[in-house]
């Protein structure tokens, strides 16, 4: 049974209020046609990405425009100097990320990642290290990945791992690989299944990147 504005608002601001990394009352909530766009101003990057993650495990959302502001309080502020510092150590300190693979650039309280790495798991570390730091009010993760051999069957290797997962809805995935590019189109009932499906692919040895087309239904 579709959810009706009203109700899909409710969860949502049901959902923020019930995770103790949001402050639920600095967020603006919008719904229309399932589509949810949060507003406001929060005070770390972290508060900003835990806020989406919520909205996303909500039934229902078929997108998500954030619109909220990081407005750092002055007990957050630093220098780009000091967050550059920062950044280089928690890099350094995270074992999933090749040594000295991560180049970061800090413009304003915005940090850019550059490199290589070889696989999209150790993208999402760089990113995930630097998301709590103080003084971060935003992310551009430009991280590529290194070109690895091609392997036969691809989309026949991803599909077996979406069965193998017991993913729900894994018989309405459809996977096309052209090169080392993956598209995955279909739908599923969650944005948690479909962001699953696309962990999925990347998992998969030989993919560089991945289109993720699946619709929310």
């Amino acid at each position: 049974m579709t959810k009706t504005d009203q109700a899909l608002k409710a969860d949502v601001a049901a959902e923020l209020a019930w995770d103790p990394a949001v402050k639920e009352t600095a967020i603006g909530i919008a719904v229309k046609g399932g589509v949810v766009t949060l507003t406001g101003h929060l005070d770390t990057y972290a508060e900003k990405q835990a806020a989406t993650r919520a909205v996303r495990r909500v039934s229902g959302v078929k997108a998500i425009a954030v619109e909220i502001d990081v407005k750092l309080s002055p007990e957050h502020r630093r220098s780009d100097t000091d967050i550059a510092a920062s950044a280089e150590l928690a890099l350094k300190w995270n074992t999933s990320i090749p040594l000295d693979s991560v180049k970061v650039t800090v413009d304003h309280g915005w940090v850019t990642l550059q490199g290589e790495v070889e696989w999209n798991f150790q993208r999402h570390a760089a990113e995930s290290a630097i998301r709590p730091l103080m003084g971060v009010v935003g992310i551009s993760n430009e991280l590529k990945l290194s070109a690895k051999a091609k392997v036969a069957d691809i989309s026949d290797r991803i599909e077996d791992a979406l069965r193998r997962q017991a993913l729900r809805e894994a018989q309405r995935i459809h996977v096309a690989v052209e090169g080392a590019t993956v598209k995955l189109t279909g739908s599923v009932h969650s944005w948690q299944e479909r962001d699953a499906a696309q962990g999925v692919a990347w998992a998969a040895p030989g993919v560089r990147s991945v289109v993720n087309e699946i619709q929310v239904a």
